[in-house]
């Protein structure tokens, strides 16, 4: 008798098991993976947020490491999506790109630095290394760190040609990565000045960072300058797909294009694709 009540209380378990195996593979998640540029990341992954809550069974994970890998990423099908904070190129015609949002490119400094504005020939004189004192602007008598972008960030890439430079003009103290290191960087090295998203720089000083913007050419560098298009270096943020475009990815790109996501856009400091 015990021997059968063993034997059935095994049947149970196994049937029990079964089932929670079944249950969960039925319940199996899908990962859709966006990489690239560090700009769009933070609002890719809070976009991502949004829609896993209102699709259940997907998840979607954000790495960076710059535009030039998001468009790598996306061509070789490292990842499902890539991140570009800029325009597609000519020769980038086998990927389509769907912009989510707006940003602008400003000059951050250290707020030791008793300036409010900038204009295009003293960029140049201190970014070639000619200014290398911010007395040479009048200033009180400091060192000049200049922080640049590293090689292959669409960040780095538009400002040397907003400015008309090259890469290897920029008389550099520091390169770095993301925007993040960028700010990190320009706030903890008094005299400093380097470049960023003006939309992460934004929310870099609401959160008490010792930097600033500056006004560049008599332009406001702030995300409501970016909205009116009264700015002069303006970017889309975007999302780029090998062609032809899976079907799996066409509904997060749609919801990522869409007003649903206009409010993460405007806490975030970048402009919403409305303003556009």
């Amino acid at each position: 008798m015990l021997t059968r009540i063993l034997s059935f209380r095994w049947f149970l378990w196994i049937c029990a098991t079964t089932a929670l195996i079944s249950c969960t593979k039925s319940k199996e998640t899908e990962t859709l993976t966006l990489t690239g540029s560090s700009t769009v990341a933070p609002l890719a992954a809070e976009i991502g947020k949004l829609y896993e809550r209102e699709h259940a069974g997907i998840r979607i994970q954000v790495q960076t490491g710059g535009s030039s890998r998001g468009v790598a990423d996306a061509r070789r099908q490292a990842s499902d999506i890539g991140m570009v904070s800029r325009a597609l190129h000519d020769n980038e015609n086998d990927l389509s790109s769907y912009t989510i949002a707006y940003d602008g490119i400003g000059l951050i400094v250290n707020t030791s630095v008793p300036l409010e504005e900038i204009n295009t020939e003293q960029v140049l004189k201190i970014f070639r290394g000619e200014w290398q004192n911010w007395q040479d602007l009048g200033l009180k008598k400091q060192s000049i760190s200049v922080i640049h972008k590293a090689e292959g960030r669409s960040t780095s890439e538009l400002f040397c040609e907003h400015f008309g430079i090259s890469y290897q003009d920029v008389n550099a103290d520091i390169i770095i990565g993301d925007n993040e290191q960028g700010i990190k960087n320009v706030a903890t090295i008094p005299g400093a000045i380097g470049y960023v998203s003006i939309g992460a720089a934004e929310t870099a000083i609401e959160n008490g960072a010792n930097i600033k913007l500056l006004k560049l050419d008599g332009k406001t560098a702030s995300s409501e300058s970016v909205a009116t298009n009264n700015y002069p270096i303006i970017r889309p943020l975007n999302l780029v797909v090998k062609n032809p475009i899976p079907p799996k990815l066409g509904s997060f790109i749609e919801f990522a294009s869409s007003k649903k996501v206009h409010s993460i856009a405007k806490k975030l400091d970048y402009v919403p694709l409305r303003s556009f």
